[in-house]
Parts: structure tokens; sequence; C-alpha cells
């Protein structure tokens, strides 16, 4: 900035144009003529031999007249006295720098140090260093053997140490070896399971319970258990109590990749119950588990909602499971079952014909040569039985009997835990 100074020769003058009574116009420049206008300042009211308050005052001057800070103003005004001149020094290294002790050698020596060791601590590096050159006699660690904890780390914060340290690897997918990813193929046989986990809700940080859904991909088929939580303790004997429920023998399980599943607890499980195929869904294949997420939100949600259960009514909450909703729904309740239809074009379409509409129990029946699929203990003598004990519409209200029975004992569970 050029400050046109003509009629500012005196002190009172910048005490004036400080104040704002002393008229004067200014134009933007460089920093260099910003600089060159403070040293012709200093020079010209002979800054060195004045008083403290007309230097504070000649300081103020400068900064308004330049906009440069307080800070800066004061550097210059330093510069000044010790050479005589103002000169932009940034961009150059200083004057009397420290003489560097370590190289970029040594941090890329060390870089390949923590590359093969893990990266260890400050002090076991230190050691490693050390020894490095005193017993093995390695001369390029000759400097960093000496070298302190704290400058280990700082080492490691130099760019030539984390371009050494700097390495490139595809993605690699983690293998498990627990269950073959594939999409379960039926080939219209009842026993091939789906299985998933639903979280009833959490209520002031607390979980609530757990649903595990298990559906036959084919009948429709479906049982479900309440966990407190997924774990293998509470988990796996629920699963098994599930899966022994069905009245066919079971062939194949499959379910997503969640870890509750997908561990040797359920593999054990499911080689104790003699079932010969594990598969668990395919990566950017949504589809692989779609029959049992639909039965979430239709079944589950449905009847038991998004509400908070707390652990204590477990049993209860079993026993509406297993003595009245599963029942209900694989006897009682109708079902949409799809026909595969070859188009023009070779591709498949599914459709749902009013005709194909029955409940789990009678597509089990209407399979041909269905009598071979169930358990050796079961009849469909005894499976008619269960069917005709009751109406569609008597089961469905003897259900909702139930629910109701069951959310009281939920709310009055949580209004005593408030």
């Amino acid at each position: 900035m050029i400050l046109r100074t003509e009629r500012i020769r005196t002190l009172d003058q910048i005490r004036a144009f400080l104040e704002g009574n002393e008229p004067a116009d200014f134009e933007l420049t460089d920093q260099p003529s910003a600089y060159a206008f403070v040293r012709r300042t200093l020079v010209r009211f002979e800054y060195h031999g004045l008083r403290k308050p007309d230097k504070g005052l000649v300081k103020r001057y400068l900064e308004k007249a330049t906009g440069l800070s307080r800070a800066q103003i004061t550097r210059l005004v330093a510069q000044h006295r010790r050479t005589g001149h103002i000169r932009d020094r940034r961009g150059k290294p200083p004057a009397n720098a420290f003489a560097r002790r370590y190289t970029p050698h040594d941090a890329a020596l060390l870089a390949e140090v923590d590359e093969a060791f893990g990266q260890l601590s400050g002090p076991a590096t230190k050691v490693i260093l050390r020894r490095m050159y005193e017993v093995y006699g390695d001369a390029r660690f000759e400097r960093l053997a000496h070298i302190s904890n704290g400058h280990i780390y700082n080492l490691r914060k130099s760019r030539i140490y984390r371009s050494g340290r700097l390495t490139f690897r595809k993605t690699r997918s983690t293998p498990v070896a627990i269950g073959v990813r594939r999409k379960p193929r039926p080939d219209g046989k009842p026993g091939f399971l789906r299985v998933d986990t639903v979280h009833l809700g959490d209520r002031g940080g607390k979980k609530g319970v757990y649903i595990i859904n298990v559906v036959d991909e084919v009948t429709q088929f479906q049982h479900l258990g309440a966990a407190p939580r997924i774990t293998q303790h509470f988990l796996v004997p629920v699963l098994e109590a599930l899966l022994s429920a069905f009245p066919f023998t079971v062939q194949a399980f499959h379910a997503d990749n969640g870890s509750e599943y997908v561990n040797h607890f359920v593999a054990d499980l499911l080689n104790k119950l003699h079932i010969p195929a594990f598969t668990k869904s395919r990566p950017r294949h949504s589809n692989d588990n779609a029959l049992v997420e639909t039965k979430n939100g239709a079944v589950v949600r449905k009847w038991l909602g998004h509400i908070h259960v707390p652990h204590a009514l477990v049993p209860q909450v079993n026993d509406f499971l297993r003595n009245h909703l599963c029942p209900f729904l694989n006897f009682h309740r109708p079902c949409l079952f799809p026909t595969e239809v070859i188009r023009p074009n070779g591709r498949i379409r599914r459709t749902y014909r009013q005709d194909d509409v029955a409940t789990p129990y009678q597509h089990l029946r209407s399979l041909p040569d269905a009598q071979r699929f169930l358990n050796p203990e079961i009849t469909f003598e005894t499976l008619d039985h269960h069917a005709a004990a009751t109406t569609h519409l008597a089961a469905a209200q003897a259900v909702q009997r139930a629910r109701a029975a069951l959310f009281r004992a939920i709310g009055q569970a949580r209004s005593s835990a408030a």
C-alpha cells in the first residue's frame, strides 16, 4: 500500500490522522511497497530516537496505513534496528538453521524396520535400532542407534517415512469356511429353510427381545421363537427347537451373512440334526433371503410390532408364538404361492393366481407324493386333526385374544419397570 503522505510530516499530524481529522488517501499495492513505506516512515521520524509514547504512536500509524498487524510491525521495526533494512524473508531458510542429524535415508530405514515389526512402541523400536548397529554391525543404523524415543515419533511424521510405509493391496474378501455362498435350490421340495432375526426394540438404553424367524421356501411353513439375546447361549437352543418343530425333514438351512448364524455353534447344531446343506446369501443378491424378509414385515411386525419387550417376558412370548401364532400361521392363514410362466423371450415371470392361494399345510398336502417328505413320527392323519380342530375364523380370534393378553402383560411389566 502506498500512502500519499505529503502532508504528514510531524507527530502532531500523525495524532490527527489517527483521530480521523487529517485527510489522507490510500492506494492498494504489493507488500514490498508496504515494506518500503514502513522503512521510509521510520527514517523520516527518526523512530529509534523517539520516546516510548511516540514510538507507540508511530506504530499505530503504520498499522492503520499499511493494514499490517501489530506483531508484523514490531518484527519489521526490529529488523530495521538490527540491519537498517526491511526485507521479506518468507520462503527462505533461516540464516542460522539447526544442523539436521537424521537424514531422509534414516527415515526410510526406520520405515523399513516398522514395516517388518508392525510398528512397535518407541522404546522397543529403539532397542532394535541400537542392537542392529552394536550387535549385528549394520553400519546403516549408526545414527539411529542413538536416537531418542521422542525423535522416533518425529521421524514417523515425516514425508519420507510415510511414503516408505505406503503400500497398496487389492481389497481381499475375508474367507469364512462356514456355509456355502449360493442361493438354495429346493426344486419344489419342502425342507429348505430361511432364517432371519427381528429385534423388537429398545427402551431406555436396554435391548428388547429378539425374534428368530424360520420359514420354509416351498410351503411357507413358519416357526417363530424369542430369545433375550442373540448370543450362542440363548440362540442355539431356540433355533434347535424351531428346526425340530417342522413336520417334514429339513434339507437345507439358509441365512444371510449375520454372525449370529454363520458361526461354528450353529454349524455344529446343523450337524447334530443331520441337516446336510448350510448356505448363506451372496453379495449384491438381495433376493437370496427375500422370503423371510417379507415374513418379517407381514407377520412379525404385524403381530408384535416394534414395542420393547423386557427379557423377563421371553417365556410368555414363546408360549404365544408356539401355542397360538405358529399353528394359526401354518394351518389357518392363507398365503400366495407363485406360478412360474416362461415368456416368449425366454425369461421366467412369476404370477400369483387365485387358485394358488392356500395355507402352508394345504400347499404341503398338495405336493406330489408329499408323504415321503414327512418326518418318520409324523403322519398326515395327525396333521389333518390339527388343521380341522377349529375353523379359520375361530383360530384367528383365539390368536387375537392371546395377543391382547400378551400385550397386557408387556404393558404391566413396562409400567412396573418405570
